[in-house]
């Protein structure tokens, strides 16, 4: 049987591409335009996975969130967030309201989010060991330091490290970086590839050429997914090389474990 996905988004054309992109992928997928409709879909249908947008018609995402996590019929049923970039939406408030991931609408790409989807719901069969293991090891304690220059993610991120009780410090660009880095000693670093300047590859080369940060563990992430890439960014260092796309902000947090867990072995 097909996996039953419902959109509740009210843009008429990104509406439209991801239905159009969901059914062309074999999925049965619905599209609600307003809030209070799409509330009621979730009841009725019991879908997958919702992929959710935040301003909305007559009731808006956080309050769609809230009303799903009172009612017990529905409570388990996974969200995505799609937001747009820098609005000053409630970070906080949703992931305690438990929303699995989030698709920035400046960045948006119809093939990113068919492959993080397929990802995601191949993930959530009852019994995956990825999903049973996700959360044996804390990183309560830990000093994660994080380069990114998307405020959107940034503030996920730093939401994100609070639940999991790690210290984190974070660094808009490369510059920025460097100059916390000359008086900080993390216990990981994790890198965007795509920053403005100084790029991820080229602030990887500086770590790795610095004997204070050399023995660092350093996680490279990126939306580029080509082999020349990520053997690039071996080539320089990095433990691994994890693509945005294919992965949940949960799966991120579980390989920094994994690579903390491998050092301190």
């Amino acid at each position: 049987m097909s996996k039953k996905i419902l959109i509740i988004e009210d843009d008429v054309f990104l509406g439209d591409v991801l239905i159009e992109k969901f059914k062309t992928e074999g999925f049965d997928s619905v599209l609600s335009r307003d809030g209070a409709e799409g509330l009621q879909k979730i009841r009725d249908l019991k879908p997958d996975l919702v992929l959710l947008d935040i301003i909305l018609p007559s009731m808006n995402g956080y309050e769609i969130l809230e009303a799903k996590q009172k009612d017990p019929s529905i409570v388990k049923i996974p969200v995505i967030i799609i937001s747009n970039s820098g609005q000053p939406v409630e970070i906080s408030r949703a992931l305690e309201l438990g929303i699995k991931d989030y698709f920035i609408k400046a960045q948006f790409d119809p093939d990113e989010v068919m492959s993080k989807v397929k990802n995601f719901l191949s993930k959530e069969e009852p019994g995956d060991a990825a999903t049973l293991d996700s959360k044996d090891k804390s990183l309560a304690g830990k000093k994660v330091f994080w380069v990114e220059d998307d405020s959107f993610l940034s503030d996920i991120i730093t939401r994100k490290m609070a639940a999991e009780n790690a210290i984190l410090i974070h660094a808009n660009n490369a510059e920025e970086a460097l100059s916390l880095l000359s008086s900080e000693s993390p216990d990981i670093i994790i890198l965007d590839v795509l920053l403005p300047g100084v790029n991820g590859f080229e602030l990887l080369e500086k770590i790795k050429a610095d004997q204070k940060l050399i023995n660092i563990p350093v996680i490279l992430l990126s939306n580029l997914g080509q082999e020349s890439d990520i053997a690039h960014g071996k080539q320089l260092g990095a433990d691994r090389f994890l693509i945005k796309a294919t992965l949940t902000l949960d799966e991120i947090v579980e390989n920094i474990r994994q690579v903390l867990n491998k050092k301190s072995a």
